[in-house]
């Protein structure tokens, strides 16, 4: 197993940036909550490793089933079934319902696949979505991370925290 995810610290690096986004978001009076899949909470573990995250992250939805997406963040059953979980349209459905569930301005969603096995030539391993509900609009973004299991939850969580940063830069620094 790599030390990428299974460490229980988030980098010094991540830290930083971290703390940035939360200055950000504390300085403009909004908060973030998430929903993850494949990242299996590592993004909440990461936003709450710096002090005074309870200023601004509001909370954390793990779907990891189909069911739970449906049940927790309103994703409509037809989005799972004809484009599935690992798809732009369940992402920005999660997005939106975790937005909705926490009453918040700011949200990220993270579904795809980790590995070792369930990649598929459509989407092969490697392959996570993003949804970012960033008040009120709503956008996707498709990455491909290669390595372990562990490499690619950790990229996971990297590609997420740094959209972040860079959105809440352009539009609040």
């Amino acid at each position: 197993m790599s030390q990428a995810f299974s460490t229980v610290s988030v980098a010094a690096q991540s830290q930083q940036m971290i703390t940035r986004i939360g200055q950000l978001l504390t300085d403009n009076k909004l908060s973030i909550s998430c929903a993850e899949s494949c990242t299996g909470g590592g993004l909440a573990f990461a936003f709450t490793s710096v002090a005074g995250s309870s200023n601004w992250f509001e909370q954390s939805f793990v779907t990891y089933s189909n069911d739970a997406k449906q049940s927790l963040l309103n994703v409509d059953p037809d989005i799972l079934t004809s484009c599935g979980a690992v798809s732009r349209e369940c992402v920005e459905a999660m997005a939106v319902g975790t937005a909705q569930r926490a009453n918040a301005p700011l949200a990220i969603s993270v579904s795809g696949i980790a590995g070792p096995g369930g990649g598929s030539d459509d989407k092969p391993v490697g392959t996570v979505w993003f949804g970012f509900y960033l008040q009120g609009k709503t956008v996707s973004s498709k990455q491909h991370f290669s390595g372990d299991r562990d490499s690619v939850r950790a990229a996971a969580v990297n590609f997420a925290l740094q959209y972040l940063h860079d959105w809440l830069v352009e539009n609040y620094a």
